[in-house]
């Protein structure tokens, strides 16, 4: 595939390859990480030869259990702490890279802020170790304080802040340079449902403005509604990456229909075997009928016996059950060991 650009504003024109290195924002080749821990050096493989590909103006969800290797995975990419094994590239620059780092943005899991200054002065203290200078600090501060959703909290201490603010806070630092490239480990961590959405709808908003954003997380649903590419990875090890339209089973799974009944009751009703029955409301029964049910027979065989269809669902794979699939796949390895990667988890080309 060729992606053109043109300098002209309005238009796009000058031939690049989608795996350019332009292209790919970030890369990691068979990143691998060794700690010895305890007394006796026990040896623990966080990280097991991970190999992925993040593409210039993408939201790439890396996705997995807690403990699975995502903040290491992350740690190694931004340069705070060495790969055992593998290399990694950021914005075309081995890791790590000072001049990279001042063109990327990031969120650790854990941040620990300076709690006696005030959003303010902790943004123009960002803003200062970035070399902004100080007139462009204080309007960069007072947008993003607005855009995090942070207007109430001006003039307080961080100290007073709760959990949910100081996550906010540490979005708003990650922007304060504009970096073309945002890293965001678990930015969803202690939000409420109202501000999980705020985040999604900023990230969001990075991708309109030709911003890259890879986050890590384990709240499925926010992958779902914001990814354009997901990779998997479970004990350490790359379970699968790709589009999530791509990873998805077509499979029908079970299709869910919900019936008003009729006088006689459901027993008026020929349910199919396997069929799950709910109370889905005022003489209403939802049934999830399994994938081999003829659900079309079933609904004729409802309207005659006098029912009335008030919903039909089919019901595909989710992420959810992917995330699942792939866990038990992992689990499944010689001696409980993690099964290898699938061959398109060995690199990240989608």
């Amino acid at each position: 595939m060729h992606i053109t650009l043109d300098h002209n504003p309005g238009m796009m024109a000058v031939a690049m390859t989608a795996d350019s290195p332009r292209d790919v924002v970030l890369r990691a080749d068979a990143l691998a990480k060794t700690f010895h821990v305890g007394f006796f050096r026990r040896r623990v493989e966080a990280v097991k030869d991970v190999s992925l590909e993040v593409h210039r103006g993408e939201i790439f969800g890396f996705l997995g259990p807690n403990g699975a290797g995502k903040t290491t995975t992350l740690k190694m990419l931004m340069g705070l702490i060495f790969p055992t094994s593998g290399r990694a590239e950021v914005l075309g620059l081995p890791v790590p890279s000072l001049s990279a780092k001042r063109r990327l943005g990031y969120l650790p899991e854990s941040p620990y802020f300076y709690d006696y200054l005030t959003p303010e002065e902790f943004l123009d203290f960002i803003g200062a170790l970035c070399a902004l200078p100080s007139s462009a600090r204080r309007a960069r501060a007072d947008r993003l304080i607005a855009r995090v959703g942070l207007d109430h909290a001006r003039g307080r201490p961080l100290r007073k802040f709760s959990k949910g603010m100081l996550q906010r806070i540490g979005i708003a630092q990650a922007l304060m340079a504009d970096p073309e490239l945002v890293i965001l480990d678990e930015p969803m961590t202690g939000l409420d449902p109202l501000g999980r959405k705020e985040v999604r709808d900023l990230i969001l908003e990075l991708r309109k403005e030709g911003k890259t954003v890879f986050f890590s997380t384990h709240i499925l649903p926010d992958v779902e509604m914001t990814c354009d590419r997901v990779a998997i990875v479970i004990g350490g090890r790359l379970r699968n990456v790709g589009p999530l339209g791509d990873l998805l089973s077509a499979r029908l799974l079970s299709t869910e229909v919900v019936l008003r009944l009729p006088a006689a009751g459901i027993a008026a009703l020929a349910v199919p075997p396997g069929a799950r029955q709910y109370v889905a409301g005022d003489r209403a029964v939802g049934l999830e009928l399994p994938e081999t049910a003829d659900v079309d027979a079933f609904l004729r065989a409802a309207l005659a016996a006098g029912a009335s269809v008030l919903s039909v669902s089919p019901r595909r794979e989710s992420l959810e059950d992917l995330f699942v699939r792939e866990a038990q796949l992992a689990s499944s390895g010689p001696g409980g060991a993690p099964a290898p990667a699938p061959v398109s988890a060995a690199r990240a080309a989608s």
